[in-house]
């Protein structure tokens, strides 16, 4: 505990040298935190190190960065499987896990003295700017929080440092329930948007904002609402049925503040509601012209750009983004990572399928959908979103030098059989999110394209979203954005007749947001997720959605098989190297047990070749058994302050119990 709760306070940070490139630079000194924090450069300073927790593509990695983040969902698979998808190698740790407080820890400092600090007139500098800083401190720890909210759920609130010694330590460790926890980060959200400014005193769209907070705020109400509604009764919410917290004196018969838990979701809703349409009305979407800029002679296409440019500023919709440098080595393998495999993971069947036809239609009610037997049937006359982000083989961008690697594909079919995972083609299907038509990106292992963070089309999407969880229905706000996000998609924007032609029983067959604790959800709703699910694909929401909407119980009872390309009916023996190198049975499925490409269902000692599982335990992580075993008394679990997890034991290495 003292570990985990306690950290160094030498501060690491470097002072600004320019309004443009705080993002790209790393710490260089260390001075003593009551020195440090007494002028306004120093906390600016401070405040962007904690810019490191949010989500952006990984500094000098080859991956894909945050476009790989919904990997191992029904969106996206991985070269290789995960273990929260089988039923026993999921397991608690002895240490380590999400239970730590170290980000805590260091915002808890900053907001101890700083604003206290600045009243007293102990800080030199321009105090409206470090008013906003204060604010984005205020920001960074309602969005570590969010963080803790998602994996360990029930978490300690604490707003300020504590002394070093084991008794405190233990009190502090008391767990408050879920709802309080985000009922904290909205407070803190609250703070962070009177405080903060418009626009950041520095960086533009790389720094936080006013306008930052409203739409984390817009996140994280819907996430707590749709959690409640959707786990009302059980163990992972206050008062549910076997709920762990009811088992501790502290918060034994626990009351919802706003009377009931129905109360209580609708009051996460409206919250969102609220932050969300300040957003939605206040950002347009950037223009989407439907076509992949095939030659630089062809119309530009900014909706494509604007996940693979280099300068994200002049896009109307982000919200905000991170930038990376060559000439400071800052930079990250996405627009490369883009032409080839994505690393490994791989664009499933069911996110393909997810795609509607131009005029609004499902794909299996339409006559104008040509099948799957290759890839230009498939996507004609397809979301233009499937078109432009789902690559197809042999598609060149002609924008680069002769020679340079600038085309999607580097073969004219799917490496499949691939054993490096930089070239392996997962599933057949791959996309290019990020890609970047200048060579000097694509040419080099890394890539100076920019991260987005934020970007405002979230909004569009959560309010439409909460409005019908809490309403049942849609209102005119709702209609409009959705309306204005299909039309940029270049879809029929009348959703009422994809509603009508939609049929939940093929949808369950593959989609997991067809369902919500095991029971198929309505046409309206479920269009309603396909909407979220086609526009925000590989932006790191598709795990965070699937459990608030408690979208894997079916997994617990029939197993769900990850398929890609449809390979046996027609590419395995026509389209140019593949016969080649496919050896059935022993680098591909076999054509008996699909004629989809089964991507783990090809060596029996794979953990998934007979599909995903699911325990209900694995919505949250376990807590470490080591933080349990230190706020006991004398080894005994039942007296630490911190309770486990629903379905998970008291034993390292154990799997779920449920």
């Amino acid at each position: 505990m003292k570990k985990t709760i306690t950290i160094s306070l030498v501060l690491s940070g470097s002072l600004l040298v320019s309004c443009s490139d705080f993002l790209l630079k790393e710490p260089q000194s260390s001075l003593s935190p009551d020195v440090y924090l007494t002028n306004e450069a120093n906390i600016a300073s401070y405040v962007i190190d904690g810019y490191e927790n949010l989500n952006f593509h990984a500094v000098g990695k080859q991956t894909y960065g945050t476009f790989a983040d919904e990997t191992h969902t029904d969106n996206f698979a991985g070269a290789s499987p995960s273990n929260k998808y089988t039923l026993d190698r999921f397991l608690v740790p002895q240490s380590g896990g999400t239970w730590d407080f170290e980000r805590i820890y260091r915002c808890n400092y900053f907001l101890e003295r700083v604003p206290e600090a600045l009243e007293s007139g102990e800080i030199s500098g321009n105090v409206a700017n470090i008013k906003h800083y204060i604010g984005e401190m205020y920001f960074l720890r309602a969005y570590v929080y969010f963080d803790k909210l998602k994996t360990v759920g029930d978490f300690p609130i604490l707003q300020k440092t504590y002394p070093d010694e084991m008794e405190i330590l233990t009190y502090i460790s008391k767990r408050a329930p879920r709802n309080e926890v985000a009922r904290f980060i909205l407070s803190d959200l609250d703070k962070a948007i009177e405080l903060m400014n418009e626009s950041a005193p520095r960086g533009g769209k790389n720094a936080l904002n006013r306008n930052v907070a409203y739409m984390l705020k817009s996140r994280v109400g819907l996430y707590e609402g749709t959690w409640l509604k959707y786990f009302k009764g059980t163990a992972f919410v206050p008062g549910g049925n076997g709920w762990p917290g009811e088992t501790k004196d502290y918060n034994r018969g626990y009351q919802y503040p706003s009377g009931n838990i129905d109360e209580e979701i609708k009051y996460f809703l409206e919250q969102s509601m609220q932050a969300s349409q300040f957003i939605a009305d206040k950002y347009q979407l950037v223009e989407n012209t439907g076509q992949y800029q095939a030659n630089p002679a062809d119309p530009v296409n900014p909706y494509f750009n604007m996940f693979g440019d280099t300068d994200m500023n002049p896009y109307s919709e982000v919200i905000m983004w991170r930038n990376y440098s060559m000439g400071l080595n800052i930079c990250n393998n996405v627009a490369a990572t883009a032409t080839r495999g994505n690393n490994g993971m791989g664009a499933t069947k069911s996110m393909i399928d997810a795609f509607l036809m131009e005029d609004g239609t499902p794909i299996y009610n339409s006559l104008d959908y040509l099948g799957d037997q290759d890839f230009a049937s498939v996507f004609t006359k397809r979301d233009s979103r499937a078109r432009l982000f789902i690559k197809v083989p042999g598609r060149r961008n002609l924008h680069t030098p002769p020679g340079s690697s600038g085309k999607e594909y580097e073969n004219t079919y799917p490496t499949v059989t691939a054993t490096n995972v930089e070239d392996k083609y997962t599933t057949g299907y791959a996309i290019c999110k990020g890609l970047n038509f200048n060579g000097v990106q694509t040419n080099h292992i890394q890539s100076e394209v920019g991260s987005i963070i934020f970007r405002a089309t979230e909004a569009y999407l959560n309010y439409i979203e909460a409005c019908y969880e809490k309403n049942g229905s849609l209102d005119a706000k709702a209609d409009q954005y959705w309306k204005a996000i299909r039309r940029r998609a270049r879809v029929n924007e009348n959703y009422e007749h994809t509603i009508a032609n939609t049929n939940m029983a093929i949808e369950a067959e593959t989609d997991w947001g067809a369902y919500s604790g095991g029971v198929l959800v309505d046409p309206i709703l479920f269009n309603i997720r396909r909407e979220r699910r086609c526009e925000l694909m590989a932006e790191s929401v598709r795990g965070d959605d699937i459990r608030r909407w408690r979208s894997l119980d079916q997994l617990i009872n029939t197993p769900y098989h990850v398929l890609g390309i449809n390979l046996w009916d027609y590419m395995a023996e026509n389209l140019p190297g593949f016969s080649a190198v496919l050896r059935e049975n022993e680098n591909v499925s076999s054509r008996t047990f699909s004629k989809y490409l089964a991507p783990y269902h090809v060596l029996s000692n794979n953990i998934a070749y007979n599909g995903y599982r699911w325990k209900m335990a694995h919505y949250l992580d376990p807590i470490a058994i080591k933080h349990i075993l230190i706020t006991s008394s004398e080894g005994d679990y039942s007296t630490s302050p911190i309770y486990q997890n629903p379905g998970w034991g008291w034993s390292a290495g154990e799997s779920a119990e449920y």
